[in-house]
């Protein structure tokens, strides 16, 4: 008889065992690549809040104001908020109407969130990447910049941070998906 013997069944087993490895290789990716991005959302919010302090202190101490620091604020607001979603989304901490999620059973629960990812997130997620991309690149080719004479330049770079936001979702969103899933067949 030989060492290794094939079989149906074994060969099946492998390749489910295998697919299962890939997948949770996958999820951790997804996982550490949105714990990044909510690092650098959250020093952010301390750059934001440092630099509100600084405009706040020069404009009524010395009554000056430069817009492009109006516009470096909303900027890094915007970064804040979108780099910060798939982090959000990860941790639970997203917008949800738990007036009856909160009572279903866990399996209840697996089945909402992977439809509720499936049919809400994931589509609207990735027509949010298309659109993003879409509205960069068109302020890329521009080269559009602050309508204010003292702004910021290059506006587009700020306006790329909406599909690279959208992505991290849409990927979180993925990862939701899977595990849910996974939960729904074990539960």
């Amino acid at each position: 008889m030989p060492f290794f013997q094939t079989n149906k069944k074994s060969k099946f087993c492998y390749i489910v065992v295998s697919m299962e490895q890939k997948t949770n290789r996958l999820l951790s990716w997804i996982d550490r690549l949105n714990a990044l991005a909510g690092g650098l959302a959250s020093s952010l919010t301390a750059l934001l809040v440092l630099l509100v302090v600084i405009d706040v202190l020069t404009r009524y101490l010395l009554s000056d104001s430069a817009a492009w620091v109006m516009e470096l604020e909303w900027h890094l607001f915007a970064l804040i908020f979108l780099l910060g979603s798939g982090y959000a989304f990860q941790h639970n901490r997203h917008v949800r109407v738990d007036l009856f999620y909160g009572r279903f059973s866990p399996r209840d629960k697996a089945l909402v969130d992977f439809v509720g990812a499936l049919v809400f997130l994931l589509p609207w997620s990735a027509l949010l990447v298309y659109v993003g991309t879409n509205y960069a690149y068109e302020s890329y080719i521009i080269d559009e910049g602050s309508p204010e004479a003292n702004g910021l330049s290059n506006r587009w770079m700020i306006k790329f941070a909406i599909p690279i936001g959208a992505t991290l979702l849409f990927l979180q969103g993925l990862a939701s998906l899977l595990r849910a899933w996974s939960s729904y067949r074990t539960k």
